[in-house]
């Protein structure tokens, strides 16, 4: 018999799987308590990862879902986000780090600090551009959320986390982006991917909630993201007008004001400022489609 969670027995009731808790003891079953966790981004795959463990579709109970608030989430995340909350029997832990990117970059500008970078595209001497290291990930989503993982199992400020997996952190990455399927650099977190399991693409997930009687989630990403392709541009610039012209805001924001940036810097590869652009098609800008590939930790874009 597998004790996995808080000790949690899976029995069959009325023919269907249902979760029993049962309190044991842990000395006799000789067994340390894991913990499941989802990390949440408030996009199509994590929202359906946690609805799932809603409707005990899941091979494991969850204790909670992790919501790393960057700050540059535009309003329909957030918004949805709310709501999904109010659907789980589970706690959402919203975490964020310091006053979030967005006023962390306005005030590195201002002052001429440090500045988390985002993966901008910049302009250089031999006029082929590049893209500066992407370190906002690491820092608003994978940081706070690690800092989350330790307190929920009480380590201390610079106490180690041991060898034995304490921590089971689901992550939305569904079959059509097995690619960024990645290990946890932690000895203490397994990283387990139940859409794959499940082999459950993103459209296979929209159709589950569809026929659940959800509404559809919006795509999660930051306002400002570099990654963005044409298509999705094109959108925000259509469809959510308070998002543009924040998008064209940073866009602005970055040009000049990055500690240590010698050329000017774009959120978008054609190095023209963003409202500027002509988002008439992607392949001819080299953009490609919606894809997170390139965001290769799993934290973005879920």
């Amino acid at each position: 018999m597998e004790v996995t969670g808080r000790d949690v027995f899976v029995v069959m009731a009325i023919g269907e799987l249902d979760w029993v808790n049962v309190l044991v003891d842990r000395e006799v079953m000789g067994v340390s308590e894991v913990k499941h966790v989802v990390s949440l981004g408030a996009g199509v795959q994590s929202s359906v990862l946690c609805l799932l463990a809603k409707h005990n579709e899941l091979d494991y109970p969850v204790s909670g879902a992790i919501f790393s608030d960057v700050g540059a989430e535009p309003k329909p995340v957030m918004d949805w986000l709310d709501w999904l909350e109010g659907e789980l029997p589970f706690p959402v832990w919203r975490v964020k780090k310091g006053d979030g990117l967005t006023k962390d970059m306005e005030r590195g500008v201002r002052e001429g600090a440090r500045i988390a970078t985002l993966p901008v595209f910049t302009e250089s001497a031999d006029g082929k551009g590049g893209m500066l290291r992407r370190q906002c990930t690491n820092e608003y989503k994978i940081q706070p959320i690690t800092a989350k993982l330790r307190e929920l199992i009480g380590l201390k400020k610079g106490e180690r986390g041991g060898s034995e997996v304490r921590i089971v952190q689901h992550i939305g990455i569904s079959l059509d982006e097995i690619q960024r399927m990645r290990d946890s650099h932690l000895k203490w977190v397994e990283h387990k991917f139940p859409l794959i399991e499940k082999r459950m693409t993103r459209h296979d997930c929209l159709m589950w909630m569809e026929r659940k009687g959800y509404p559809s989630p919006p795509r999660s990403a930051c306002v400002y993201c570099p990654y963005h392709s044409d298509s999705e541009w094109r959108r925000m610039k259509d469809e959510d007008k308070e998002s543009w012209e924040e998008a064209k805001r940073v866009d602005a924001l970055l040009r000049h004001g990055v500690k240590g940036a010698t050329d000017a810097l774009y959120l978008h590869r054609s190095l023209s400022p963003l409202g500027e652009v002509d988002f008439s098609t992607d392949e001819d800008k080299g953009q490609g489609v919606w894809d997170f590939n390139a965001e290769c930790s799993g934290y973005c874009g879920t």
